[in-house]
């Protein structure tokens, strides 16, 4: 791998056994890198191993990323003064409900989640992923990480209307319901089926992406996971600021919408957006599922009168 662009300078000793030792000497030659550049060679270059490496770094990202913003969902449903925002507000978790979603959470992150995490580097590679540095521009990863949204939510809304189909619904998706009323830790609280069916849109986009045009860097990977991440926990979180997105972007789904699914057990199946949903005649408002049933009646008595 050509991590970086002196890299055959780069010898480690007796001194540079330690990450931030190789980090000195990574600084030392490759003055024209960034911090976070230069940690990220100096990672890979003191592990010695690119599939453990990506491994280990994917695995705590995830980790980290998904407990620390359910946290502050945690801290929020303690406090009165956010319960004007609740949108199903008769309906508040316990800490000993959150506490057991985590665990089953954390649990399946170990026995299904870990074990596939070591083929990512390999396949990710195989298909044209870079992992080296510098990273790509700003500019690069803000368009491919609004590509892998879009591509995402299609995949999440077809799959997940299917999910909902009887048997494949009793089967797989019924444990995800469990909570009428859903919460952030909720957000990965799923079957080990479901969660390799979903997140095939959260992993195959990208991949997808960079084989056919072999143009993709692990950390854009990372950003994008990141950023899908926070915006899972978000919509299963059940409150609905007046400065949640959504309102500022309205085909943005938010959690109103994702807690509408939760509550009605039908209808609104896309991730991150609307449109999908307003296309296929699938939202589960009041006033979209009143003006389904006008249209069957409507229907019925035009039948009646031939």
């Amino acid at each position: 791998m050509d991590l970086l662009v002196d890299s055959s300078t780069i010898h480690l000793n007796q001194t540079q056994t330690t990450l931030f030792g190789v980090y000195d000497e990574v600084s030392k030659y490759n003055v024209q890198l960034n911090i976070a550049e230069r940690l990220w060679a100096a990672w890979y270059l003191w592990m010695q191993n690119d599939t453990l490496a990506t491994g280990i770094l994917s695995f705590v990202m995830h980790e980290a990323v998904y407990y620390g913003r359910s946290l502050p969902w945690i801290i929020i449903g303690m406090i009165p003064y956010f319960d004007k925002w609740k949108i199903q507000n008769l309906k508040t978790p316990s800490l000993k409900e959150q506490a057991h979603c985590a665990l089953v959470v954390l649990f399946s992150h170990f026995t299904v989640e870990l074990p596939q995490i070591w083929f990512f580097h390999p396949v990710a590679t195989w298909c044209g992923m870079d992992y080296g540095v510098p990273f790509p521009p700003m500019w690069k990863m803000a368009y491919q990480i609004c590509i892998f949204f879009v591509m995402e939510d299609t995949w999440h809304y077809f799959a997940h209307r299917s999910l909902h189909y009887g048997p494949l619904y009793k089967a797989i998706h019924k444990l995800h319901h469990y909570y009428s009323a859903p919460f952030g830790l909720t957000a990965e609280y799923a079957s080990p089926i479901e969660v390799m069916i979903l997140g095939l849109g959260t992993i195959g986009s990208p991949a997808i992406w960079v084989y056919f045009t072999n143009d993709l860097h692990l950390f854009t990977m990372y950003a994008w996971i990141f950023l899908r991440l926070i915006q899972a926990v978000d919509a299963h979180s059940g409150y609905d600021f007046p400065w949640s997105l959504r309102h500022f972007l309205p085909f943005w789904a938010g959690a109103d919408h994702h807690d509408l699914h939760h509550e009605k057990f039908i209808g609104n199946y896309a991730s991150s957006f609307r449109w999908w949903d307003k296309i296929l005649d699938t939202e589960a408002t009041q006033e979209a599922r009143k003006r389904r049933r006008e249209k069957k009646l409507a229907e019925f008595q035009a039948k009646k009168k031939q």
